[in-house]
């Protein structure tokens, strides 16, 4: 079976050279929120966490947001830059979006990225939900010869129960269908999330590439503690986590945000502690509309 590299359903960057943490494009295409913890969150995302994480989870939450992001990662220089805008008030919630990465190969060659896409999710019933993804992909520059370019459609789906009021488990499949390169992976992930209180949040995920010989596995958990100011109007979330990859070491993720009822702003970080010495960096401003 031909053996291919993960890649992102949203924020991509092709890389080259030996397995880094550059090359796992997936992980590199979460927004600071979910970087934060540890790479988890699919069974409760919110807003553009459904593009990244799982496009089922949108229906957890009920409001109109805009978000615009930027990133960088050291392996590779790159620049990583997405916009979205999200809708879960109305009976089809979705997402429509746009991610670009661009950044150098071990050659000193440029690399670029580009995804366009949309998520829709349905509500079955109080417990479950399902969701599907659909992308444009238009990679470039990977390598020197062009074998590596891509241009084409992929396809995801995903799913959350709500067991209880406080546990939720999430299933993803990624790049189910759709164009075949070196650089598309199909990928299947599972997560638990757990909600003990209002403030608190624990999450627990975990992926592997199904288009791989080699050893697969990327597990990831991390905690979200919101302290709300006295009125209740305003909080600001602290998160923190880890993550271990079997390809490629291990991780230490943390952040911290600002919410008000109209905007949020999020900032979260990856640091890689054994296998290598990669760095990803993201900063994210949310915008609200009403809320129902």
């Amino acid at each position: 079976m031909r053996a291919r590299r993960i890649v992102s359903v949203g924020l991509l960057a092709l890389a080259s050279g030996p397995a880094t943490a550059a090359a796992d494009l997936l992980s590199d295409a979460l927004g600071p929120r979910e970087l934060a913890t540890g790479e988890a969150r699919r069974g409760d995302v919110s807003g553009a966490q459904a593009i990244s994480l799982n496009p089922a989870g949108l229906p957890l939450t009920r409001d109109l947001s805009f978000e615009g992001s930027y990133g960088y990662r050291s392996t590779d220089a790159a620049t990583l830059i997405a916009a979205s805008a999200c809708d879960s008030t109305n009976a089809a919630p979705g997402c429509f979006y746009y991610r670009y990465a661009g950044g150098d190969t071990a050659d000193d060659r440029h690399q670029r990225t580009h995804v366009a896409g949309l998520t829709l999710a349905r509500q079955i019933n109080a417990r479950a939900m399902v969701g599907i993804g659909a992308k444009y992909l238009n990679a470039k520059g990977a390598a020197l010869d062009g074998s590596e370019d891509v241009k084409g459609f992929n396809w995801d789906l995903g799913a959350v129960v709500r067991l209880t009021d406080q546990l939720n488990l999430a299933v993803v499949g990624s790049n189910l269908w759709g164009t075949e390169n070196l650089a598309i992976a199909r990928t299947v992930a599972t997560g638990a999330t757990f909600r003990p209180s209002p403030q608190l949040v624990a999450a627990f995920d975990a992926r592997w590439n199904l288009d791989t010989d080699g050893d697969t596995g990327r597990y990831g958990g991390g905690l979200e503690y919101f302290v709300t100011t006295a009125g209740g109007q305003n909080g600001y979330p602290l998160r923190a986590g880890a993550v271990y990859d079997v390809a490629d070491g291990t991780y230490v993720t943390g952040g911290l945000g600002m919410a008000t009822v109209k905007f949020g702003l999020d900032v979260g970080l990856r640091k890689q502690v054994k296998g290598g010495d990669d760095l990803q960096i993201s900063a994210s401003l949310r915008v609200f509309g009403p809320r129902t």
